[in-house]
C-alpha cells in the first residue's frame, strides 16, 4: 500500500507530513519506556528488518492482485505500540530512499497510513480482546490474528479518506472505498496469518520478549480451610534452559535474510491492492516518477546485475542489513536517552 508521488496533492501531503512528524515525536517519547528494558532494544531493530523482508513477499489474493504485510500489528504486539510506529517508519524510510518504493513527497501519507493507523488500530483491538479472553498465551495469538486482520482494511479506509481530501484525480470516492476495502479485507487475512504465526513462534520460545504477552499470567489461588489464598510462585525457568536472546535475535536475522534474499524471488509479481485499484479506477493518471528512480537499488534490484534472481536477492539482503542497522541505531539511541533522563541528576523523570 505504498502511496507514490502524485496521488495526493501537495497541501494534503504536507498536512499528513505534520501528522506523521507529530506521531513520531510522541512515539519517540513513548518508546523510551518500552525500550527501557535491555531485552527490547535489540528485538526492535530485528522487527524492523523482519518487516522489511516479509514486505518483499507479495502473496496472491485475487485474480491479478497481490498483497503484502503492512506490519503495524506485528510490531506493536512484539515490541509495543510506540516502538512499533518507529519500526514501520524506519522500514518506510529505507524503502522510499533506497528502493524507490513509496513516494518521498508521500512519506507523510505512508507513515500516517501504514505506520500510525495500523499500529493504533491493531493495538487497540488487541488489548480489547485480551481484556475479555482467558489470560493464556493462546489468547495472545488469537488476538494477534484478529488485530492484524482489522488493521489492513483500517489502513484502506484511512487512505480513502486522505484521497477524498487531497486526491489529484476526479474519481468517485464511493468506487475507491469499495475497491480498496474489498481487496484489503482479503489482504488482511494474509496479514493476520503471518502476524499470528510470528507472534506464536516467539511466544513458544521466549514469551517474555513479546510486549503484548507480558503480565498475562494469573496468580493461582487455592482454598485452604475455606479461604482463598495465593499459591506460591512457581520456580522460575533456569536461564540455561531458555532460548537466549542472542539465539532468538540470530534466528530472526537469518530468517529475514533467507526470506528477502531467496524466498522473495518466488513472490507474486501481480500489483498489490493499491496499485491494482489505482490502475483500474484511474487514480494513477497523475503519478510522478520517483525521485530515487535512479537509485542503485531501485525496484528491489541491484543495478548492473543482469541475473534477476541474484539481483533481487542481493537487494533484499542489503535491505535487511541496512534496516537492522538503522533501526537498531535508532532504538539504542532512544534507550540511551531514557537512561540519561532517569540518571541521578534527573531522578524525577
Amino acid at each position: 500500500m505504498h502511496v507514490p508521488d502524485g496521488f495526493i496533492d501537495a497541501p494534503t501531503s504536507a498536512v499528513t507530513g505534520v501528522v506523521a512528524a507529530g506521531a513520531l515525536a510522541v512515539s519517540l517519547r513513548g518508546a523510551r519506556r518500552e525500550l527501557g528494558e535491555e531485552r527490547t532494544a535489540p528485538l526492535a531493530g530485528l522487527v524492523a528488518a523482519f518487516i522489511f523482508a516479509v514486505q518483499m513477499l507479495n502473496f496472491p489474493v485475487a485474480a491479478g492482485t497481490s498483497g503484502h504485510l503492512l506490519g503495524g500489528a506485528l510490531a506493536a504486539i512484539l515490541v509495543g505500540p510506540y516502538t512499533g510506529v518507529l519500526c514501520v517508519s524506519v522500514v518506510l524510510l529505507m524503502q522510499g530512499v533506497l528502493f524507490a518504493d513509496g513516494g518521498l513527497t508521500a512519506l507523510g501519507v505512508n507513515i500516517t497510513d501504514m505506520a500510525l493507523v495500523t499500529t493504533v488500530v491493531s493495538y487497540a483491538v488487541f488489548r480489547g480482546l485480551l481484556a475479555v479472553l482467558p489470560r493464556k498465551r493462546r489468547s495472545v495469538t488469537v488476538a494477534s490474528f484478529v488485530a492484524a486482520l482489522v488493521s489492513v482494511p483500517a489502513a484502506a479506509v484511512a487512505f480513502t479518506l486522505i484521497y477524498a481530501i487531497g486526491g489529484t484525480t476526479d474519481v468517485s470516492i464511493g468506487k475507491v472505498a469499495t475497491a480498496m476495502i474489498g481487496v484489503h479485507v482479503l489482504i488482511g487475512i494474509g496479514e493476520a496469518v503471518i502476524t499470528a504465526l510470528t507472534v506464536g513462534a516467539v511466544i513458544a520460545v521466549r514469551p517474555d520478549l513479546v510486549h503484548g504477552a507480558r503480565g498475562l499470567r494469573q496468580r493461582l489461588r487455592l482454598r485452604v480451610n475455606g479461604e482463598l489464598v495465593d499459591a506460591p510462585e512457581p520456580a522460575a525457568v533456569p536461564a540455561a534452559a531458555r532460548t537466549s536472546r542472542r539465539t532468538v535475535w540470530l534466528t530472526g536475522l537469518v530468517a529475514s535474510l533467507v526470506l528477502a534474499g531467496f524466498v522473495s524471488f518466488y513472490a507474486s509479481a501481480n500489483p498489490d491492492g493499491l496499485e491494482k485499484v489505482a490502475h483500474d479506477k484511474g487514480i494513477d493518471t497523475k503519478a510522478k516518477e520517483h525521485a530515487s528512480a535512479d537509485s542503485p537499488l531501485a525496484d528491489y534490484g541491484v543495478k548492473d546485475v543482469s541475473d534477476a534472481r541474484l539481483s533481487g536477492g542481493l537487494a533484499g539482503v542489503i535491505g535487511v542489513g541496512v534496516t537492522v542497522v538503522a533501526g537498531s541505531a535508532v532504538f539504542w539511541a532512544v534507550r540511551r536517552r531514557r537512561g540519561a533522563d532517569v540518571s541521578p541528576a534527573n531522578p524525577g523523570l
